[in-house]
């Protein structure tokens, strides 16, 4: 696994900057992509990048016994309250909007397990197996890089894959 080193203060305009200087450090900041439209919400991220919602990678941050945890889902997932509960014995809450800034140095509609503050743990889910590479965000309202799921493990610092979703169908 890559270790997290990066870090940010709380402001979101600088979070897209943390997310380059994370990525410079593996010569991968060149991928990360900046778009005139915004990338905040699935539909307007698969709307702007051509593919399906489900391939967006979207990052939930979520309470557990009072400390942040970061789950990367696929884009047309939710999250199961009886899954989550099965496997974290505890129901699912998540972070209200300045909790998630202040904890991952991103703004909401940005949030990616890249350029953190501090190392905080990341979960895959299982939902983002269907495809070969995702797209998550990079850490602004209009920015996101497209990583294979072998990538996107190693560059989370994903502690495991966990089945805590339910894909629409």
């Amino acid at each position: 696994m890559i270790a997290v080193t990066a870090q940010s203060g709380n402001n979101p305009g600088m979070a897209i900057e943390q997310v380059k200087n994370y990525f410079k450090e593996f010569g991968q900041e060149h991928r990360i992509m900046e778009l005139d439209e915004s990338t905040a919400t699935v539909a307007t991220a698969a709307a702007a990048h051509g593919v399906e919602p489900g391939q967006i990678g979207k990052t939930l941050s979520f309470k557990l016994e009072e400390e942040p945890i970061l789950i990367v889902t696929a884009g047309d997932a939710k999250i199961s309250n009886s899954k989550y509960k099965a496997r974290f014995s505890k129901k699912a809450k998540m972070l209200n909007a300045e909790e998630v800034l202040e904890h991952t140095g991103h703004p909401v509609g940005g949030v990616c397990p890249f350029g953190l503050p501090k190392k905080l743990p990341v979960y895959l889910d299982i939902s983002l197996r269907r495809f070969e590479e995702v797209i998550p965000a990079a850490g602004s309202l209009n920015s996101s890089i497209k990583l294979t799921l072998e990538e996107l493990e190693d560059y989370s610092n994903a502690l495991e894959w966990v089945d805590v979703c339910d894909v629409a169908g």
